[in-house]
């Protein structure tokens, strides 16, 4: 059986151990941080798509936001960006921004999530170190 040991860097386990209790309320803020430059980036993403149909009734983009940070059975903190139910009419979110993104048999795809994702990468994980750093200094 193979053996592996990790050591992290000293100055990191310095800044987690002051963290102490505070531990789940700065992971909190950590993802809200980067949930946010997350959510900015679909936000503009999807009013330049549906911007471009000129059929929008405006629903969609007022229903799009962030989840309060959740803990899993697991101990993980997690956050997701998502669409609120139902629509007026009481079709699904969801189902729209589905098709947006995927297309349909009577419509071309226009991504905004994938995009968003893979473009709001480094500006999140840099929000939420930034916050880290911001956290850790206060104690």
């Amino acid at each position: 059986m193979a053996k592996a040991d990790f050591k992290l860097p000293e100055e990191f386990l310095l800044k987690i151990s002051r963290l102490g209790k505070d531990m789940d309320a700065v992971a909190e803020k950590v993802l809200q941080s980067g949930g946010e430059e997350v959510l900015k980036k679909t936000k503009s993403n999807l009013s330049a798509v549906i911007g471009k149909s000129g059929k929008s009734t405006g629903q969609l983009e007022k229903a799009l936001g962030l989840t309060p940070v959740k803990v899993d059975r697991e101990g993980n903190h997690d956050i997701k960006v998502g669409f609120s139910e139902p629509r007026s009419d009481g079709s699904s979110n969801a189902k729209i921004a589905n098709i947006l993104e995927y297309g349909s048999s009577k419509q071309a795809a226009k991504p905004f999530l994938k995009p968003a994702k893979n473009a709001s990468k480094k500006s999140a994980i840099q929000a939420m170190e930034e916050m880290f750093e911001k956290e850790v200094k206060k104690m």
